[in-house]
């Protein structure tokens, strides 16, 4: 009683006086006659100087208010207990019920500086087309266009071209999908070597002829196995401008699906390759089959140094608005940017397709006639039944005539007399004979055109920077830079349709099993760059380069290469055949396992105390993976830490995220008898729970023990693990099993009795320090979420609902997306078993029906980790026929038609229900969170998968979490999607309040208040910034540390026992300074040597993220100390015990440096900007 006296007595006294100090300050500016006269006449500099004051003013009485709040809420929280525990141990169960742990006395304060809010607010730069608007202004019918089917009659004037000649740029291509009807490598062995050993030998016949390559992948492949003439003859046709790489990716990416880490791991990937081997750089983007464009990919691309791209697939409906109004080729910008500065140069293609029939202009029976591969005697005609026809003299003028009269119809669409005319298909240029075929009957008709200048035009084979160059330079402008009158866009090109309604929105959810194993793998990916890194630079510090395993780079190799080639837009989308499937997982489970053992190897040197006692053997590791998977389709199982009487067995916890993680850790432990250590000795309290094999049976071998941990930023931390009889803070979960049926009996076995009940109809209720969650005693699922500090109790009913598809003709597949109406509820006929579990640590209630298995849990500790609801699903619906399953949150947040999806984990994109739209045309992607709002809450639903998700009713989410289909949806594949897996989907919910005004009391509240207005009215002349939330949203803080958790979770590596005992470990703690916690390190990733692409460079790639936030939801205690720099960071002085010996800003892709930095030197970021950073550490 006396220390809580002291304590709150202590800390209301600093309050105080902080409180009164700045108030006599505020009042002696407010009240000084001179300086209240002059107030608008001081200098600037002065008003600059006073600026910077104020807001360090605000700073230190934001942080002075935070760490006494903090104080006060530790205090009372051990006060409202109002007991003493009767063994005088933590933890202990209060007289209310309520679990009280040991104290944390590590007071942590929440300071984000008033300027990193403003972004938030800030004007954006002005768009002329935002594709909201587009989505209200369209009706989305589908009026019969003739030729040109989904657009309109083209009319021109045959005398346009009269003062400037139409420039014509055919550009042959080939796609080439890195797996899909075939795998990669038979792909490969069957048609994509015989592309480009035809291209070596075709190209060079006849300098005027030109070809674009686009996926490294297949062509590193090749490369490896092409001999030294082939080699030559590429980089001759490179640098001679007859070979262009276009985007340069390892793969042509998905954009729906797709992380922002992996799509920016896979460009680096492939630049890598070809700086190393071809010593090039991209110009151009190319992406004509992803379904659907993502407004990231422009963005990544500008980042890259790239000046322009090329989009295809977008919906009908809008490309014939954009066709209508000329805005075909436009500037594509962030929706956040507050300038023009990630402005980039897109052209999207008109009509339907990217094969031939569809690209020389509207009339695919005219266009056909002009795809040379197609000449009578092949496999492949024209199904317009109008052959092609060899270019003869005789036949020549008749020819070129018909096919000039398309090319203007074409370029009518376009505002300059330059036309691009793309001349391939998929996996095209196999044979010899079609590159004579479509070469020589085309040169055939340029000669022509060219030949007679009334025809008005200049014609040539073209690579895709030709085009763009030739653009630029008829408009006057340099590369990459708008032209006059070209439209300013911002937004995204989701949902793709390709005809009727027919919405590509199925696989956003197509084999979630797959999508959640990617994520997997790409959170153990950074992790394991970032250790391997750090240990690298540790050994070569220490002088012991040779001794640690740097050969492990090979692994990283052909990690990062395996996850880059499921970045196709086949594969992770859910897309390819089921044999393709296969092969995709079986290359991950291989990088997976060789991930864990880059992570093992790295941890094992960072945690030894001393490390000339470090010896590493191949054969047999220091410590164990913390879980592995049987086959490429298995779920995980964790590993189990057997203890006996004999000693400890060590456990090296690693966390990945860049901020301090206080959060609870789960292991598997083969007695009840554990007891948990800190490395200094300190027992930690313990959760003990049964492992569940079925609804109603436990493991008597196998038992979860659940403690809570705090664990340095990017981090390894060391417990020590006992069987111990004497384990008084090892606390046995409160299990109950709530059965249907009469058959309801008590369970009471040792040595974790579960009691049970039969289940009624009454809600029941589990609790934390900082929630209260409402079930259902009917169905076991969610009813309701309240805060402990909040009066109201917020409806958050969680439901399953089932989707059918229609009865006939076109029916859902691995693409589409076609339900026969709305969802049903979900039934099975026996009511569900709940499980009911408390404790001190965590309280869960798992809900086990015929399909599904969903168990909510919340954690009962301070910060990020107990203030969002952990959710699993575990899904199997292997015996359902043509259905869809999904999760719907009905909440009574009135939300209207408004909703909020994230594009790739990188920004939020406000989406808006359309009535007008048939239901399938509503979802969109969700990589890694959703979320709905109104004026006093935010409900957002993060992700560790990416699925399908939509609004359909106000105050709604719903998400599909798996579909069963047994039919193809004829976009070419063959089959349907039947080989469904039991898929474990990941989430966590979070209800956040809006600020209602200032958050602070009293006199602070009005401290604050003073300030704010002071400081804005010499920053805006009394003008008040309306915020713009119709284009742009941004999560909170407390959102973005909780998808960062979601997605990389905690690893747990037990060590080996060993026969010659363990040599003294201690935590490794890299981080010499805190990072900011707007800050996301994307990855730290060594650089490949070059002279051994095994081995790695002594430099790396400090890929680094300032986040956007929304400051106006109600900050809570993170439990670690967060705090922003306005976008400041010291690199230098960044990690403990290395030395920056350079600093070299590059572009994204690592291609271009810019000027080294001095090394001390601090280096800044805009909100929402990622930079590249080449670091030399030693």
């Amino acid at each position: 009683m006396k220390l809580r006296k002291q304590v709150t007595v202590f800390g209301g006294a600093i309050f105080c006086v902080a409180v009164f100090s700045l108030y006599l300050m505020l009042d002696r500016v407010q009240h000084d006659p001179a300086r209240r006269q002059n107030g608008g006449n001081f200098p600037r500099s002065q008003i600059s100087v006073l600026q910077n004051r104020i807001e360090q003013l605000e700073q230190l009485l934001e942080e002075n208010h935070q760490i006494i709040s903090h104080i006060k809420d530790s205090v009372m929280e051990l006060t409202d207990t109002g007991a003493v525990s009767p063994s005088g141990h933590l933890p202990f169960r209060s007289a209310n019920g309520s679990w009280v742990l040991p104290f944390d006395g590590r007071p942590t304060f929440f300071a984000v500086k008033p300027q990193d809010c403003q972004f938030a607010m800030s004007n954006r730069g002005q768009a002329d087309v935002q594709m909201l608007d587009v989505y209200s202004l369209l009706k989305f019918d589908n009026p019969d266009g003739g030729v040109w089917k989904q657009g309109f009659d083209i009319t021109y004037d045959p005398k346009e071209w009269d003062k400037e000649p139409l420039q014509v740029f055919v550009v042959p291509h080939s796609h080439n999908d890195p797996g899909w009807i075939k795998t990669f490598d038979k792909y490969f062995v069957d048609q994509t070597q015989h592309i480009l050993n035809n291209m070596v030998v075709k190209l060079p016949e006849d300098p005027r002829r030109k070809f674009i390559w686009s996926e490294i992948s297949f062509f590193s492949k090749w490369w490896e196995t092409a001999d030294a003439h082939k080699q030559e003859a590429v980089r001759k046709l490179i640098h001679g401008g007859q070979l262009e790489i276009v985007t340069g990716g390892w793969v042509m990416t998905d954009e729906a699906n797709v992380h922002y880490f992996a799509m920016i791991d896979q460009l680096i990937e492939g630049h890598q390759w070809l700086e190393k081997n071809l010593g090039i750089t991209p110009q151009s983007g190319w992406a004509v089959d992803p379904f659907g464009h993502s407004a990231t990919m422009p963005y990544l691309l500008k980042r890259a140094n790239l000046t322009s791209m090329l989009i295809q697939r977008v919906h009908y409906s809008i490309k014939k608005h954009f066709a209508s109004t000329r805005s075909l080729e436009f500037m594509w910008r962030q929706a956040w940017d507050t300038g023009s500065s990630t402005d980039m140069f897109c052209h999207m293609m008109p009509f339907y397709s990217y094969d031939v029939p569809h690209t020389c202009g509207p009339d695919p029976k005219i266009c056909c006639q002009f795809d040379f591969k197609r000449l009578p005697g092949g496999r492949i005609n024209c199904p317009w039944k109008v052959p092609p026809k060899s270019v003869v003299e005789a036949n020549v003028a008749e020819r070129a005539n018909l096919l000039l009269d398309q090319y203007r119809k074409k370029s009518k669409l376009y505002r300059s007399k330059v036309l691009l005319i793309p001349l391939g298909d998929d996996f095209r240029y196999d044979k010899a004979l079609e590159w004579d075929q479509q070469y020589m009957n085309y040169q055939k008709l340029f000669d022509y055109m060219n030949s007679h200048p009334e025809m008005h035009v200049q014609a040539q084979f073209g690579t895709l920077s030709d085009y763009f160059n030739a653009v630029y330079k008829a408009q006057g402008v340099s590369p990459g830079s708008r032209p006059t009158d070209f439209p300013v866009l911002s937004g995204d090109f989701f949902a793709y349709a390709d005809r009727e309604d027919h919405y590509w929105t199925g696989y956003f959810t197509s084999r979630p099993f797959y999508k959640s194993l990617d994520r997997v793998i790409e959170s153990h990916l950074r992790g394991a760059e970032i250790l391997y890194s750090l240990a690298v630079a540790n050994a070569r510090h220490a002088g012991m380069e040779g001794r640690y395993p740097v050969s492990d780079y090979a692994l990283l190799v052909d990690a990062r290469r395996s996850v880059s080639l499921f970045q196709h837009h086949d594969a992770v989308t859910g897309t390819a055949k089921e044999n393709v499937v296969i092969d995709y997982g079986t290359r991950l489970l291989r990088s997976l396992i060789g991930l864990k053992r880059v992570i093992i190897n790295a941890a094992h040197f960072l945690v030894m105390k001393n490390k000339e006692f470090y010896r590493f053997y191949q054969t047999e590791p220091f410590l164990e993976t913390d879980d592995r998977r049987a086959t490429q389709d298995s779920l995980p199982q964790r590993t189990l830490i057997e203890v006996d009487t004999a000693g400890p067995r060590y456990l090296v916890l690693f966390n990945p995220v860049e901020q301090e993680r206080l959060c609870v850790v789960t292991v598997l432990v083969n007695t009840v008898r554990v007891r948990i250590l800190t490395e200094d000795g300190q027992t930690l309290p313990v959760q003990l729970s049964a492992q569940w094999s079925t609804a109603t049976k436990i493991s008597a071998e196998v038992f979860e023990a659940t403690f809570m941990v705090r664990l340095p930023p990017l981090g390894l931390a060391v417990f020590h693990v006992y069987d111990s009889p004497d384990s008084p803070m090892t606390i046995r979960s409160d299990t109950l099993l709530r059965l249907p049926g009469r058959n309801a009996a008590a369970h009471a076995e040792d040595p974790l009795p579960v009691r049970s009940q039969l289940s009624d109809s009454q809600t029941f209720y589990i609790s934390s320090q900082s929630l209260t969650l409402g079930f259902s005693g009917t169905t076991g699922l969610l009813e309701s979420i309240k805060y402990k500090d909040d009066p109201q109790e917020v409806k958050v009913q969680m439901q399953f609902v089932v989707y059918g598809t229609r009865p006939s003709k076109d029916k859902s597949g691995a693409y589409l997306f076609l339900p026969d109406g709305k969802a049903k509820p979900y039934h099975q006929k026996e009511p569900a078993v709940v499980r009911v579990v408390e404790g001190p640590l965590f309280s869960e209630v798992v809900a086990q029906y015929q399909h599904f298995q969903q168990n909510i849990r919340i954690h009962n500790v301070p910060g990020v980790d107990g203030l969002s609801l952990d959710i699993t699903t575990m899904v199997d619906i292997r015996d359902l026929i043509n259905k869809e399953l999904a999760m719907r949150l009905v909440t009574d947040i009135q939300s209207g038609d408004v909703f909020y999806t994230d594009l790739n984990g990188f920004q939020v994109q406000p989406r808006r229900r359309h009535m007008k739209l048939p239901l399938q045309a509503n979802f969109y992607p969700m990589p890694s969170q959703a979320y709905i709002q109104d004026s006093h809450h935010r409900l957002t639903l993060h992700t560790a998968q990416s699925l399908g998700v939509s609004s359909l009713e106000t105050g709604q989410l719903e998400v599909i979490m798996d579909r069963r289909l047994m039919q193809d949806d004829n976009r070419g594949l063959g089959q349907g999607v039947k080989d469904n897996k039991k898929t474990a989907n990941r989430f966590r919910l979070q209800l956040e309040r809006r600020s209602t005004g200032n958050q602070h009391d009293g006199v602070f509240a009005r401290l604050s208040s003073l300030f704010s207005s002071f400081v804005s009215m010499f920053l805006t002349d009394g003008v008040q910034e309306m915020r713009d939330s119709t284009t742009t949203s941004f999560p909170s803080i407390l959102s973005h540390m909780t998808n960062a958790i979601l997605n990389h979770e905690v690893l747990a590596l037990p060590v080996l026992p060993k026969r010659r005992g363990i040599p003294p470990l201690q935590t490794f703690a890299p981080l010499k300074s805190i990072l900011p916690c707007d800050f996301f390190l994307v990855n730290l990733r060594s650089i490949q040597s070059q002279s051994d692409p095994h081995l790695p460079s002594p430099h790396t790639a400090l890929i680094v993220h300032r986040l956007a936030m929304d400051c106006g939801l109600e900050s809570q205690n993170l439990g670690f100390n967060c705090t922003t720099t306005q976008g400041q960071l010291n690199i230098s002085g960044l990690f403990k015990n290395l030395d920056l010996q350079l600093l070299q800003p590059m572009s994204l892709t690592l291609m271009h440096p810019g000027m080294p930095l001095a090394n001390d030197s601090i280096v800044s970021l805009d909100p929402m900007e990622i930079s590249a950073f080449k670091v030399k550490l030693c």
